[in-house]
């Protein structure tokens, strides 16, 4: 089996980070030209085409296996060197982590300040919808990642942490106008013509449940994007459209009267999943089962767990 050259390896991912061949070159102080002659080695040995020559420059997906070789290798490195009394004295150990908005907003930050203190860690979050995390762990962009996959991938290890409940609801006045709360009209012949709140464009979770109400298209064209946790859940308090809120930021608003639950015998479970990379990292793991203690106590226990 080919090796890979720790030099070549080095350098691609100096060359992810740094978007371009130039600024990989000014990084590791040696010329465009060794940073280029580097890479192209690494294709010819791997036998792939490991970079997208854009700018910045991609990984392809050979080259996101390669990517990430090289961020397991440099924690591997660093811990080494840590245990050997090589680096300097104190210096905290950075993990970075993927997760969704609004785990981040509910239970994901208590689970961070459970690690124990002693551990000097400095987290790196990268925050991305649950459903598209897991690529982040894919790129070798992050060490650990709260996703929606139950599939593991490549050199990482899964475990299930619960579900996130989404209930829709909307400000009284906004069921009053819209979809005529109180009234005899069945809620599926008015919510799809609604205004309605969505995180982004890749947020589906609104018509995922207008399609559980009725057959045909999902929530409203008429929709507002509000890309934050805070931002989603104070648009639909101040009566701009319905949306699906997670069930701990609902539920003191409901109690309060400024939410009402607009199908109290429905809402959308979503299943979350701790990713992370298959290393001896006895960080990593006390992350790991702080992150699991808070989802069992805050999260709906999975079926089958």
């Amino acid at each position: 089996m080919a090796e890979l050259p720790l030099d070549q390896v080095r350098t691609l991912l100096a060359v992810v980070d740094e978007g371009t061949f130039d600024a990989a070159a000014s990084a590791l102080h040696v010329t465009p030209s060794a940073v280029s002659q580097r890479v192209k080695a690494l294709e010819q040995r791997t036998g792939r085409v490991l970079l997208v020559r854009t700018k910045p420059v991609q990984p392809t997906e050979s080259g996101e296996v390669v990517v990430r070789f090289a961020r397991q290798l440099a924690r591997l490195e660093h811990d080494a060197h840590a245990e050997l009394g090589m680096t300097g004295s104190g210096e905290p150990t950075r993990l970075s982590i993927a997760v969704n908005a609004d785990s981040l907003a509910t239970w994901f930050l208590p689970a961070l300040a459970r690690v124990p203190q002693e551990l000097r860690l400095c987290f790196e979050l990268c925050r991305e919808d649950e459903d598209h995390t897991a690529a982040l762990l894919r790129e070798g962009a992050v060490m650990a990642a709260v996703t929606s996959s139950p599939d593991p991938v490549a050199g990482c290890s899964v475990r299930a942490l619960g579900r996130m409940r989404y209930l829709p609801a909307a400000s009284p006045e906004f069921a009053e106008r819209w979809l005529g709360h109180g009234a005899d009209t069945p809620l599926r012949d008015l919510i799809a013509g609604a205004p309605v709140v969505a995180f982004d464009r890749n947020d589906d979770i609104q018509d995922d449940f207008v399609r559980t109400l009725r057959a045909g298209p999902g929530a409203s064209a008429l929709r507002h994007l509000m890309p934050t946790s805070e931002g989603f859940v104070n648009a639909v308090v101040a009566g701009m459209g319905w949306g699906m809120v997670p069930e701990a930021q609902a539920e003191p608003l409901l109690r309060a009267g400024r939410l009402v639950h607009l199908a109290p015998d429905r809402g959308v479970d979503v299943p979350l999943f701790w990713q992370q990379w298959k290393l001896d990292f006895p960080a990593l793991a006390a992350v790991a089962d702080a992150v699991a203690a808070v989802a069992a106590e805050t999260l709906a226990v999975s079926p089958g767990s």
